[in-house]
């Protein structure tokens, strides 16, 4: 066990790191930071969307700002995706040699990181932190059961995870989290054990599409930002699936 913390230092130093700034941002539970805290994460994310596409133009970071200030105002930031899809759908349909391909980075990680927003404003500080321990326990939980016992190879797209650690994750985050979310007092205990359940496995498959476009574009990690981890995509791949359905599922049962 003591080999796994020595062995993968970088990886636990950042990710202390993050959680003391997350801890921080939700201690401020204002807004306007929380909107300056995910627009950061945004444009990081979206830039390195870019690289895994392998897409450039300066004027896609335009419509990606323009979006997100829009997100500020706007009550229903999932809205936005659509609009850009209707935008992108006419230029398609009015510029023949338009590219197809500039619309894959507003689906991902755009929507996703929108409705991050949409769980904040709607759900409130608490259901981030719900989000968080789901997502969170759900990667820790399966690294530590695949560590341990695993042996069978969950997908081809990540063979180093393991069925019984994807399992593990997902057993060990739905207890937690379901008493995360029954214990702040969000939802009933059978709505939280519904939410957490949906939300851990959305999270394992966010981590292997992530895992997946980095294999087609050939690349290890989506960057360099963040140490032992990668980039801010390789960090954040399990929340971009698992706040679209804890929003979603929310909806839907409460």
């Amino acid at each position: 066990m003591t080999k796994i913390f020595t062995d993968y230092q970088a990886r636990w130093l950042t990710g202390i790191g993050l959680l003391a700034l997350v801890g921080f941002i939700g201690w401020v539970d204002n807004f306007f930071v929380m909107w300056t805290f995910l627009g950061i994460v945004y444009i990081f994310a979206f830039y390195e969307a870019m690289k895994l596409f392998k897409l450039t133009g300066p004027s896609m970071y335009v419509w990606a700002v323009l979006l997100w200030l829009v997100a500020y105002f706007y009550p229903n930031p999932d809205d936005l995706f659509f609009f850009m899809a209707v935008i992108f759908a006419s230029s398609l349909a009015y510029f023949h040699n338009f590219d197809k391909r500039l619309l894959l980075p507003f689906l991902y990680p755009v929507s996703g990181i929108l409705f991050f927003l949409i769980l904040y404003q709607d759900f409130g500080i608490a259901s981030m932190f719900w989000l968080l321990v789901t997502v969170a326990l759900t990667d820790v939980g399966a690294f530590f059961t695949g560590k341990t016992i695993g042996k069978t190879k969950f997908s081809d797209t990540s063979p180093n995870k393991t069925l019984e650690g994807v399992f593990g994750g997902v057993i060990i985050a739905t207890i937690a989290g379901s008493f995360t979310g029954f214990g702040l007092g969000i939802v009933e205990l059978w709505i939280a054990i519904v939410v957490t359940l949906v939300t851990s496995i959305a999270s394992v498959f966010g981590d292997l599409f992530e895992s997946y476009l980095k294999r087609e574009a050939g690349v290890k990690d989506s960057g360099d930002l963040l140490p032992g981890h990668g980039g801010i995509l390789d960090r954040i791949d399990g929340y971009l699936f698992g706040a679209v359905i804890m929003v979603i599922a929310l909806r839907s049962l409460i």
